[in-house]
Parts: structure tokens; C-alpha cells; sequence
């Protein structure tokens, strides 16, 4: 039987718990200044202790996983502390499809996939010359909103986009993605999607809570317009949300959309979890932003299961449970080049 490891951030606690639940070894990749909090979790069975989570591509981290005939488990850090190539580089077999983070990382590819699965997307805008209402500015990556920015005009930009530089967190132009700004009722939803049954699945939905973009709210408008700083979108917490039951056919027909529009633009497509995330407006129309290609941190939020989980197994499913069960699956079927690259 495989091991399952993942790395020590994100949602390593979700991963490991469900993947001890269905009968799994578990290895932590655990940064050195971690260890302490992770040794307090028995289901983790084994910690490789790093100064860095590169050192996942290192003899040292390799030869353990080998042995352990492991299946690594990418998220969010993957994507943030790797370029794509590192990630493309990895050895041990990675669940799901490690060729379509590269989509997430990139903001050009990913709206082509968004818009290969047609669903609603705002407008990119090309050009700060070419701003002309409220325009979001993103980092490229899974940058968890930090040194996000709105804008509404070209001197507004580059007066906000020269600050962050000077901070250190982008470089210049090349760094920063321009997307017209919706607003609306922000959703996070959450799929699994299982090649095994070419079947998917509606895991949940969450909406995150922003520093320091969601604390504007409760000052003034007039001290507001007295604040010099950027806002940050960087996010620190979740909360569940249950949709309206009218719009559960339309949150099904997106995701089979988004896999089947994966499937032709990046082989083998979409397997296992992954977030499309957006906002409703006032006719519960949904617009797409991004997508995240692997499994969320909102899905912390679910580790006993969600409203909608309940409705699919009659036990306790977090993401992380779902992620060992096809995997388990997977190798009880001898199909598990199905569920890992």
C-alpha cells in the first residue's frame, strides 16, 4: 500500500488526517521552524524535517518518499514556493494532474482555460494606459490575495504598483495581472472530480476573509480617504456558505464544463479537487475570477464534511478523505495512472 505525503502548510492537516482515517501512512515534508506544531497531530506518522520546502526535490526527501512508495499531494505552497518546472520535475507520483498547475500559475493560460470551459469571465485589461473603471491588479501564482490592489486609472497604478516594488513583492509590470473588478456575493466552490467514475463531485463552498481589504468596511469614509496605505487581500480566514438550491444545476454544469475543457487543452485534464471562484450578482449569475487547480484551504473548513458531502456519503468526508479514498480505489482497480502523474 502507498504512503501519502504532502507538504507541512495549507491544508497538510486535512490531507494527513483523511488519509490516516482510510488507512494510509503519512509523511509531513516539515519546515524545521514547524515541527513543534505538527508534532502535536499522532496521525502524522512521519516528518521530514527541511530548512526549506525546495528540499523536496533533494536526494535526502526523494529516497525516504521512495521507500515509502509514496503519492504526494500538491496545494496552495506548492504553487507559491515552486515554479512550475520544479513542480513538473518532481519524481514521486504526484496525485492528480501536476501538468495543469502550470495553468493556474499563469494568468494568460488560465483565462484561456476559463474561457475554454465558457464560463463568464470579467474583461483583462491589457494595459494600465487602457484602465478605465475599477480594475483589480493580481499577482501571478497562488499568492493567497497578497499584494493584490485595486486601481482606477493609470496614475493610481503605477503610484500603488511602484510601492509594492519597493516592498519587495513584485518586480515590475510583468508581475502584475489587470482584470476588470466585479462586485458581488464572493463564492469559493469546491469540486472533486474522480476519473475512476468520470464523475463530479460538489464538495462545498466558502467565502474568505481578506486582511486588511474586509476591515475597510468598518471605518468611515472620511478617515478612510485619509489612509495612505494599499489594502491587502492577503487571506486569513474562511467561513461556509450555503447556496441557494436553485443555483446547484448551474454550480454542476461549470464544473463538468471546466473538466471537459481541461481534458483538451491540458492531458490527462482535471483530476481530483479543485475551486472555481467567483461572485453572484443580483440575478444569481456567476462570474468566474479564477480557478485553483488542485485542493483549497476553504475546504479546512469541512474536515467532518459539508452540507453537501452529507448529501453524497452517509459519513464524515473531508476533501483530504475523498483526495486517500481514490486513491485507495485506484489501487485496489491496478488503475493508479489514472489518479497520479
Amino acid at each position: 500500500m502507498a504512503s501519502i505525503a504532502t507538504l507541512g502548510s495549507h491544508c497538510a492537516l486535512q490531507v494527513l488526517k483523511g488519509a490516516k482515517d482510510e488507512g494510509f501512512k503519512t509523511i509531513l515534508i516539515c519546515e524545521k521552524k514547524r515541527e513543534k506544531l505538527y508534532r502535536r497531530f499522532a496521525f502524522i506518522d512521519e516528518l521530514v524535517l527541511v530548512d526549506s520546502f525546495l528540499e523536496l526535490l533533494e536526494q535526502k526527501c526523494l529516497s525516504v518518499l521512495n521507500e515509502n512508495n509514496s503519492i504526494i499531494i500538491p496545494h496552495g505552497t506548492f504553487i507559491s514556493q515552486m515554479s512550475s518546472e520544479q513542480i513538473e520535475s518532481i519524481k514521486i507520483p504526484t496525485f492528480g494532474n501536476k501538468w495543469i498547475l502550470r495553468w493556474e500559475s499563469d494568468r494568460a493560460m488560465k483565462e484561456k482555460l476559463i474561457r475554454e470551459a465558457k464560463l463568464d469571465t470579467p474583461n483583462t485589461v491589457s494595459s494600465p494606459k487602457d484602465i478605465r473603471g475599477l480594475t483589480i491588479a493580481k499577482r501571478h501564482g497562488a499568492a493567497g490575495g497578497k499584494g493584490y490592489f485595486l486601481t482606477t486609472s493609470e496614475k493610481d497604478y503605477v503610484q500603488k504598483r511602484d510601492r509594492l516594488i519597493s516592498q519587495g513583492l513584485i518586480k515590475g509590470d510583468g508581475d502584475l495581472y489587470l482584470q476588470e473588478y466585479h462586485s458581488g456575493v464572493l463564492a469559493y466552490l469546491q469540486y472533486f472530480y474522480s476519473p475512476l467514475k468520470d464523475e463530479i463531485e460538489f464538495f462545498g463552498v466558502d467565502r474568505r476573509h481578506e486582511s486588511d481589504i474586509d476591515g475597510i468596511a468598518r471605518i468611515p469614509a472620511a478617515q478612510q480617504m485619509e489612509m495612505d496605505g494599499i489594502p491587502s487581500f492577503n487571506v486569513i480566514s474562511n467561513s461556509p456558505m450555503v447556496l441557494r438550491e436553485s443555483l446547484l444545476d448551474q454550480v454542476f454544469s461549470m464544473g463538468e464544463r471546466f473538466v471537459e475543457a481541461s481534458k483538451k487543452l491540458v492531458s490527462p485534464g482535471m483530476n481530483g479537487p479543485f475551486c472555481i471562484e467567483g461572485v453572484y450578482d443580483e440575478n444569481g449569475k456567476f462570474t468566474t475570477f479564477e480557478f485553483s487547480a488542485r485542493i483549497v484551504a476553504g475546504t479546512n473548513l469541512y474536515i467532518d464534511g459539508s452540507p453537501y458531502t452529507s448529501l453524497l456519503y452517509n459519513e464524515p468526508m473531508s476533501m483530504g478523505r475523498r483526495i486517500a479514498r481514490e486513491i485507495k480505489q485506484a489501487e485496489k482497480n491496478g488503475s493508479l495512472d489514472k489518479v497520479v502523474t
